[in-house]
């Protein structure tokens, strides 16, 4: 019996595997999001939660083992835009949103995105956001 010793298999073998987790991972970051099944949306997110993680430490070796799993292109974008946008944020950078089915097989439809890097935000404009919230907290009695 297997008794989960193995992580996602996706019906490929490894080699296939690899090559379709570089490929979500170079087209996510290059597009900022896609559309594929839940299961292979599952399967990329965590790969592509430790890259950018990875990209935070910056040594030469950080960025030639993430040079190696990604395009050119994805890479240098990782780099320049991506990666300095999540800087302040301790992990969660992406998400899945689940979709209708597929029509020709009906498998269940996922949308992996980025979610947006926080902006600091003045300590006025969080009172004007806390009043919004809660109109009694203005009230003054």
């Amino acid at each position: 019996m297997r008794h989960g010793k193995f992580g996602w298999r996706l019906s490929r073998d490894t080699n296939a595997r690899k090559a379709l987790l570089r490929n979500l991972a170079s087209a996510l970051l290059v597009n900022g999001k896609i559309t594929t099944t839940q299961a292979k949306a599952k399967f990329v997110q965590g790969f592509i939660e430790k890259l950018v993680t990875a990209q935070a430490k910056s040594g030469l070796a950080a960025r030639r083992k993430i040079a190696s799993s990604l395009t050119p292109e994805a890479f240098k974008k990782l780099l320049s835009e991506i990666g300095p946008g999540f800087a302040a944020r301790p992990g969660g950078y992406t998400r899945v949103i689940k979709l209708e089915q597929r029509a020709g097989d009906a498998a269940p439809m996922a949308k992996l995105e980025f979610v947006q890097p926080k902006t600091n935000l003045s300590q006025a404009s969080r009172d004007q956001r806390k009043s919004a919230k809660n109109p009694r907290s203005s009230e003054k009695i």
